[in-house]
């Protein structure tokens, strides 16, 4: 049996267009440091938008790779939102609680950590999905 992915309507579509979209904006406003106390907010509702709209393209087929493929692609959504809540901690200071008063241990451990994050998602993002287009469409061969 050949699989597919299931397809989005046009309203999920939209949503997982904007979210793309809300998540340049804000991670690219934020690093430019402009509107910093609004942009980490707009980048978190952009990347979650994003992941749900992206969790909602199931697989339905039995291909390891391409199941495995989206397995990676759920850890880069997950990746893309703790960046948010990185950005915002980046800005309110939030878990700095949990370091015991140690600021130079909060700066080491978290301190602009969501760079970093943002980039391995990205990275994840962009081999995942072109993995899946090359296996699906090898799987429509056979």
């Amino acid at each position: 049996m050949k699989g597919k992915m299931r397809q989005l309507t046009k309203l999920q579509g939209a949503l997982f267009l904007i979210g793309g979209l809300l998540m340049v904006i804000g991670a690219g406003s934020f690093a430019l440091l402009w509107q910093q106390k609004v942009m980490c907010w707009v980048y978190l509702v952009g990347a979650v938008l994003f992941t749900v709209m992206q969790s909602m393209q199931i697989y339905e087929g039995q291909d390891f790779t391409i199941k495995r493929l989206k397995s990676i692609m759920g850890l880069a959504d997950m990746f893309f939102i703790l960046a948010g809540i990185l950005m915002i901690d980046l800005h309110y200071h939030i878990l700095e609680t949990l370091f015991g008063g140690n600021y130079f241990a909060y700066i080491e451990m978290v301190y602009n950590k969501w760079v970093v994050l943002l980039l391995i998602a990205a990275l994840l993002e962009i081999y995942t999905t072109h993995r899946i287009d090359h296996e699906l469409r090898k799987e429509k061969k056979r």
